[in-house]
């Protein structure tokens, strides 16, 4: 006897239920192991990274092994000058941070009796909780904290992208050895490397060049810590819509703090020029026709992987929902999902 509709009803309720409470499982473990689950992603992406080099140097007869020599010398070169470079920005500023605070409470205090003496009653108002310059300088302390906690793990992130890369040259051979549909995983598996490749790669060129500019407008402002703030804007921008606005936030604070009025504008017409062109004229036609997302997915990606893997999951939180997209693509049952996390259908 077949089934009837309303018990067809039931066992689909039932299956979308159970989906949801092993997802709430899901969720809940990787939120337990942050710890370890942050230092694996963060190695896996910078390996996707590096899979073009490796693939250039092995093109061209280079041994595996001494390709990946190559290319983890390339990163500790990179992370060593990163240190180098804003490692003794970062400690200064910590230890200037409460002059800072101090001098931000200062202006605070100013510009309420400039208030009163022009006849404004700022006692309703409550400035001091309204401009609380303890938060707004604890933003920029929390955001360096973050960076530091990610360097501390340099060692591991290393070692674990350099297994990964040895392993790389094995993973076609494993896909062919599965069961299933190998043509199907092998480009599912391609499709994944091309898109996270052309991401980051894009994504690294524009964010290197935005360092590059607001260091040097900086410097020619004479605003302290330049080299920290292009740095902050180079990793920030991976961080999608308010990335860019984060990064402004410390560096106008500090130029008016430092400098004044007049420097603070300039370094926020700096950073709103600089984000206006990249973002709009070049970026865009870098990328081609874009990551494949919707906007408001992008957003809410950055929101529900930053509660869930901290700034390291705002960072990464584009090329892992390209992942999640291209996974669901590839399962007739779970289509429409990603067809809900792309971009709008061009007619």
């Amino acid at each position: 006897m077949s089934e009837t509709r309303p018990d067809r009803q039931k066992q689909s309720l039932i299956l979308l239920l159970l989906a949801l409470a092993a997802l709430v499982v899901i969720i809940a473990g990787m939120r337990a192991i942050t710890p370890i689950l942050v230092p694996f992603l963060l190695s896996v992406f910078i390996a996707v990274a590096c899979h073009s080099p490796m693939a250039w140097l092995t093109q061209r007869k280079v041994p595996p092994a001494f390709a990946v020599l190559i290319v983890i010398t390339g990163l500790v070169i990179a992370f060593f000058l990163t240190a180098l470079f804003v490692g003794s920005s970062l400690s200064d500023f910590s230890r200037s941070l409460p002059q800072y605070q101090n001098r931000l409470h200062g202006l605070t205090l100013t510009l309420m009796n400039t208030m009163q003496k022009l006849g404004m009653d700022t006692s309703s108002l409550n400035l001091e909780n309204i401009i609380n310059p303890a938060a707004a300088m604890h933003l920029v302390q929390t955001l360096l904290g973050g960076l530091g906690q990610v360097l501390s793990n340099t060692f591991l992130i290393l070692l674990t992208v350099v297994f990964i890369l040895l392993e790389s040259s094995s993973f076609a051979a494993k896909l062919h050895a599965m069961a299933g549909d190998t043509e199907k995983s092998m480009a599912r598996f391609r499709r994944f490397i091309i898109g996270v490749n052309h991401y980051i790669a894009i994504k690294s060129l524009v964010s290197l060049l935005t360092a590059i500019i607001v260091t040097l407008a900086l410097m020619i402002i004479g605003v302290d810590y330049p080299v920290l703030w292009g740095f902050l804007a180079f990793l920030l921008n991976f961080i999608p819509n308010i990335g860019s606005i984060i990064a402004a936030v410390p560096a106008i604070l500090l130029a008016l703090i430092q400098l004044g009025m007049g420097a603070a504008g300039a370094t926020a017409l700096v950073y709103l020029l600089v984000n206006f062109i990249i973002g709009n004229f070049i970026e865009p036609r870098l990328l081609g026709r874009g990551i494949g997302l919707s906007t408001l997915v992008v957003f809410l990606s950055l929101i529900f992987w930053g509660w869930l893997l901290g700034p390291v999951g705002m960072l990464l939180s584009v090329p892992l929902t390209m992942s999640l997209k291209i996974a669901l693509e590839d399962n007739e049952q779970s289509r429409w999902l990603a067809i809900w996390l792309g971009e709008s259908p061009r007619g």
